[in-house]
């Protein structure tokens, strides 16, 4: 662009009107600049609604899924939104000092591990029937990522409760089913209880076509790599900050926010934020149900104490 040109669409506003557009597309979005990821949106109301296919295990990998650990809370010296290590089998530093409140005695210790308890998340391939919210979307590839009470619905249909139910693999191309995701709100929250699997049935007809989005597939094994965790020594550090206990370099905004996502609320920063208001907005009720990964959490720490 020209100086010039700069200039005329200085007097036109074009300028403004672009950077405005930019800005709702932002917040719209959830402050989420990956485009691989494909979110849920919901009315005024609070009601969303979508239909979605999980796809099958991407090319050179086992599972259709992956699982992911986290944490999201705010302490004195700022909030810590990290993923834990114990998705990879080990030790995590949060979970030390959780188990330690825990075995403490004392309720209020325990209150503080349950703001401070694990979220559990998951990431699968889905291709997109219907958004009627955004309907450039349908008939793609995307990485979904999302929490524990979706998660229980895939189990639900591939072990069936009930002998006159026919067990279901959600993730066929041929013989699963579509999701038919639905949103409500709830006491301030998204609750997803009414979302239900439809009756089996192929994705598509044809099988080359099939092959193909196969093939457009985003490998899952990638989401959980030791790349995407910091050290314990990092963690550990950034946590003593936190919890006031000893000063550490402050981390730069796009490292504080890069565990966040669809279950902890949208990331809607403005042009007057401070970083840790920007923070603050990122963790809302408004897109998790309060009690969607509370018993997986909680049950984990009892576990830990009984050892």
């Amino acid at each position: 662009m020209s100086f010039a040109n700069l200039k005329k669409q200085s007097s036109l506003g074009s300028l403004t009107a672009k950077l405005v557009k930019e800005v709702e597309k932002v917040n719209n979005s959830g402050g989420n600049t990956d485009d691989r990821l494909w979110k849920p949106e919901v009315d005024k109301s609070g009601n969303g609604y979508a239909v979605l296919r999980f796809l099958p295990a991407p090319d050179g990998e086992d599972l259709p899924w992956v699982k992911l650990y986290s944490h999201a809370f705010q302490g004195p010296g700022g909030w810590y939104i990290e993923n834990s290590l114990t998705t990879l089998g080990g030790k995590d530093p949060v979970t030390e000092h959780n188990r330690e409140l825990w075995n403490s005695g004392n309720e209020s210790d325990k209150d503080v591990v349950r703001k401070q308890k694990r979220k559990l998340s998951f990431y699968a391939n889905i291709y997109v029937v219907k958004d009627p919210t955004n309907p450039d979307n349908e008939g793609k590839v995307f990485l979904y990522k999302f929490g524990k009470k979706i998660f229980d619905k895939v189990m639900d249909v591939m072990q069936p409760e009930f002998e006159d139910e026919e067990p279901i693999n959600p993730f066929d191309f041929w013989q699963g089913a579509n999701f038919k995701l639905k949103i409500v709100k709830k006491d301030g929250y998204w609750n997803y209880d009414k979302s239900e699997f439809a009756a089996p049935s192929p994705l598509l007809d044809d099988d080359d076509a099939l092959e193909a989005l196969w093939k457009k597939e985003y490998s899952l094994a990638a989401e959980a790599s030791a790349d995407k965790f910091k050290s314990y020594e990092d963690l550990e550090k950034r946590l003593k900050y936190v919890l006031g206990q000893k000063n550490a370099p402050r981390p730069r905004l796009d490292e504080e926010v890069s565990g966040e996502d669809s279950g902890r609320g949208s990331f809607a920063p403005k042009f007057n934020s401070t970083v840790e208001s920007s923070i603050a907005d990122a963790i809302t009720p408004s897109s998790t149900t309060s009690s969607e990964d509370e018993d997986d959490a909680l049950s984990y720490f009892q576990k830990l104490a009984d050892e």
